[in-house]
Order: C-alpha cells, then sequence, then structure tokens
C-alpha cells in the first residue's frame, strides 16, 4: 500500500497515542517512509476520548489529518460509536471484544480482537494493553516490519520493562495471525 491512513480511537490512559507515535516512528527510521502522527484528547485528563492519526507513506504528505482512515482502531464503546462512520469503504476496523459492541454493520472488514483479555491472561499488566493492540494492528493492516516496532520499543521503554512489552507486542502479532482469516 502506497499509503495508509489510520486512526487509533480510545480512551486517555489505555496507551492510544503512545501506539502511534511508535508506529510513525517505526515507519520513518526504519522502513524509509514518511509519517506525520497527531492527537486529540477530550477534556478529561484521563478516561476522556482520545484519537490519534497516523498516515505513513512512500510519497510526501501535505495534510495531516485523516479524514476516511483505511484503519480504524476503537478501544471503547464511545469511541467506536463516534468513529465507526468515518471509516474508508473496504477499509479494516479493529476493536477489542471486552471494551466495544459492534452496533452497525460497516463497510470494512471487522476484527474483533481479544486483546485486553489476552494481555490480562497472560501478563497481567494493563499498562502493555496498547502495544498488544499495536502488534495486532501492525499485522494485520500490513504496515512496518515486526521488528521495526521492535526497534523503536527497545529505544523508548525503560530497560525493565521492555520484556513485558516485547511480550505483549508478541500476542499481538499471535492474535493477528489467529484472526487474519
Amino acid at each position: 500500500m502506497e499509503r495508509c491512513r489510520i486512526v487509533f480511537s480510545g480512551s486517555g490512559g489505555q496507551g492510544v497515542i503512545t501506539a502511534s507515535i511508535i508506529l510513525a516512528e517505526a515507519a520513518v527510521l526504519y522502513e524509509s517512509m514518511t509519517a506525520v502522527q497527531s492527537q486529540y484528547y477530550g477534556p478529561e485528563a484521563r478516561g476522556g476520548a482520545t484519537r490519534s492519526d497516523v498516515i505513513i507513506s512512500y510519497t510526501q504528505i501535505n495534510y495531516p489529518k485523516v479524514i476516511q482512515p483505511n484503519v480504524l482502531v476503537c478501544l471503547t464503546q464511545q469511541a467506536y460509536n463516534k468513529f465507526y462512520p468515518i471509516i474508508r469503504p473496504g477499509g479494516l476496523l479493529i476493536t477489542d471484544s471486552r471494551f466495544v459492541k459492534i452496533e452497525k454493520k460497516v463497510d470494512a472488514r471487522h476484527k474483533e480482537l481479544p486483546m485486553y483479555r489476552t494481555v490480562m491472561d497472560q501478563i497481567g499488566k494493563p499498562i502493555v494493553f496498547n502495544i498488544c493492540m499495536l502488534g495486532a494492528v501492525t499485522m494485520l493492516a500490513d504496515l512496518v516490519k515486526p521488528e521495526s516496532i521492535m526497534k523503536v520499543l527497545e529505544t523508548r521503554i525503560p530497560s525493565g520493562f521492555l520484556e513485558m512489552n516485547s511480550r505483549a507486542l508478541a500476542l499481538g502479532f499471535k492474535l493477528a495471525e489467529e484472526y487474519k482469516s
């Protein structure tokens, strides 16, 4: 894909913005692509609506906001209710099965993944939910190489937390493989 427009949405504290920054950095630093990332917060400090747009391209990007994403990630019901209408027809909609119940049919490939439950069952710490999600998105949308995401994690995550984040990323990759078809 020459250009991919992604919207990550959820609530404050879920790591949506961190995941989007990691993806954009992986594309720019290790894949020789161009990327822009922008973010929007609700008025609340924690728990408010959060949205982060990422555009990844092999060509120049002239406008940083995503109008119709190829990939839409919704980690809360509020985010889903607000953003599902904007997905590009034929795009990829990724939701977490614990937090989002699908209410409207959209013209998109929908992947409802048990990301939060898997992280809690396998790792036991919700802080890496976003990294599991990033792994799943990366694989399902074929955005960047898994090793590019890992290289960014190695530079951004304190060494004491790297192993846990690496495990969460691998769980996301595994979920994507299980739910790919």
